[in-house]
């Protein structure tokens, strides 16, 4: 009895395997997803499928010369647009301002700014004058020059004050229901009377001493 035990052991071990296919293992093990039978495309590959062939190199100089006068014009297509945009910034069109810049108490700020002759607006030509001083090699027109600049910057930094206070006033009555601090009316005042009137981004509407 035990010579057979032994040899019907063998003989299972030496059986040989046989090997399942995915649908009966699909078969048997439900919740196993079935192979998809080849190998996954890699990344490089599949971008390149999705983007199409590469476009292959100018075989001759009219076709060289064809192409890059297609991207040129593409180049004036964006400078073009580019200019566009400019020029409605420039104008106060509201879908082309920066964010600090955009709705209707910014832009009666900015009325309210350019309707008042500042001397604040003097700020730039006074550090353009300050640096000129201080390359003459004269200590009496460099002492003048700093006084002049003390003298300047005091009184830009009261007429600041003076002008942050009354445009805070006027847009509390014209916009009642705004909730934009203070501080931060006074303080885009203030930089929007220290740039030069040319320079100033979007242009003024108003002329100066107009009643707003």
């Amino acid at each position: 009895m035990r010579f057979l035990r032994r040899n019907a052991d063998e003989a299972a071990e030496t059986a040989p395997e046989v090997e399942t296919s995915d649908s009966e293992v699909t078969s048997a093990d439900p919740s196993r997803t079935p192979g998809k039978g080849r190998p996954t495309p890699k990344r490089r590959e599949a971008e390149g499928k999705r983007r199409g062939p590469v476009p292959p190199p100018p075989r001759t100089q009219r076709e060289a010369l064809k192409r890059s006068r297609g991207s040129k014009v593409s180049k004036e297509e964006r400078r073009a647009a580019a200019v566009e945009r400019r020029q409605r910034m420039m104008a106060g069109e509201d879908k082309y301002l920066l964010p600090r810049d955009r709705g209707p108490v910014k832009a009666y700020i900015r009325d309210v700014v350019d309707s008042r002759r500042n001397l604040m607006g003097l700020f730039m030509p006074l550090a353009i004058l300050v640096f000129v001083a201080l390359l003459v090699p004269s200590p009496a027109i460099q002492q003048y020059a700093t006084l002049l600049t003390t003298f300047m910057l005091l009184a830009m930094i009261v007429e600041g004050f003076v002008l942050g206070r009354l445009v805070t006033r006027r847009v509390r009555l014209k916009f009642p229901n705004d909730t934009t601090r203070g501080l931060s009316i006074g303080w885009y005042s203030f930089i929007r009377a220290s740039q030069l009137r040319r320079l100033r981004v979007p242009k003024p509407r108003v002329a100066a001493g107009a009643k707003v």
